[in-house]
């Protein structure tokens, strides 16, 4: 699905799970290339103007969690610190464009609006920055490896959120939970690659997407988000008890995790549980309470061009506190 088209049915602001993995789900990722992607999927957000709730970087795909807003006016001045942020080390030949670039914009006239309209057209879509992403990441990649061809194995995947309360929070606690699934890290504080442990490390960004995946309303509203330290336990504290939802988990890492939720005073207030070989977080394409995924049945069945409406499916295998999806779902494991 195109953003553009969602945006309209979603009101001022969106939230989509974005995921995608490289070609033939190849582990070509270690420490250096997570490092290269981590940051340009924060740089590549803030030249988009879209905000990066969490994420999470794995050797053969990654996760992010993003909010897209509504473009409003975009001065000259934010354009050019848009564009610049793509470039954090430029070269001479960069340099000299951008001056360029400025320079026509100070101008004014035809070509200057062309300008506008080519970078406006970049920003404030999911599709556009994921877009920019995987190809910034993909020319970084192939030069830095002496390697040709595709890197990624498809089109991402999106998954429409309901951008607030437990359908939000669920979501990010899935995505953060990925190292520890992987059996990479037995807490995900120790995985920096993620969100979560940026947030725990006091990265302003990761602490204020953190905030505002935990952030109260109010008749539908923003009202307040918990101050960081609170939004980080309760975070903690649903990312830890939906491991102890997980199947098949040996006696001693259900150990480890009742420890952190009984002794490390991130107590256990709600049974929420992430059935994560059932791929809801993937395939579900609209994730929300019932209500909110009822709201796009009709902008679902015109998209896919269906005779019938879609059901509205709540999810089983646990208490999920009202979570729906809009389709059916496989049961193969992605990530």
């Amino acid at each position: 699905m195109r953003t553009r088209r969602l945006k309209v049915f979603g009101g001022g602001s969106a939230v989509y799970h974005v995921m995608t993995r490289t070609v033939n789900g190849e582990r070509l990722f270690r420490n250096r290339e997570k490092e290269v992607l981590r940051k340009m999927i924060w740089q590549v957000a803030d030249f988009s103007g879209v905000e990066v709730l969490t994420y999470c970087v794995m050797s053969n795909h990654f996760h992010v969690l993003v909010r897209v807003s509504e473009q409003g006016e975009v001065s000259d001045t934010e354009l050019l610190r848009r564009y610049r942020v793509l470039y954090p080390k430029p070269t001479k030949y960069q340099t000299a464009s951008i001056h360029a670039l400025g320079q026509t914009l100070a101008k004014g006239g035809e070509e200057a609006e062309a300008i506008r309209r080519r970078l406006l057209a970049r920003m404030g879509d999911v599709s556009e920055y994921m877009k920019t992403l995987k190809q910034r990441f993909s020319v970084w990649y192939n030069y830095s490896h002496e390697r040709f061809g595709t890197l990624w194995a498809e089109r991402f995947k999106s998954v429409l959120v309901e951008g607030k309360g437990n359908p939000l929070q669920t979501m990010a606690a899935y995505i953060d939970l990925n190292p520890v699934r992987a059996g990479l890290v037995e807490d995900p504080k120790d995985y920096r690659f993620c969100g979560y442990a940026e947030a725990v490390a006091g990265v302003a960004a990761a602490g204020h997407g953190l905030r505002q995946i935990w952030c109260a309303y109010a008749n539908g509203m923003p009202r307040e988000s918990l101050p960081e330290q609170d939004a980080l336990q309760a975070h903690r504290e649903l990312i830890f008890g939906n491991w102890l939802g997980e199947p098949g988990l040996s006696k001693k890492t259900r150990q480890q995790a009742l420890k952190v939720l009984e002794q490390e005073e991130a107590l256990l207030l709600k049974a929420t549980v992430l059935r994560c070989r059932i791929r809801y977080f993937t395939d579900g394409a609209i994730l929300g309470s019932q209500e909110f995924v009822r709201g796009f049945v009709g902008v679902w069945q015109r998209e896919k061009g269906r005779k019938y409406q879609p059901k509205v499916n709540l999810l089983q295998g646990a208490d999920w506190q009202d979570l729906a999806t809009i389709q059916g779902l496989r049961k193969k494991v992605f990530g």
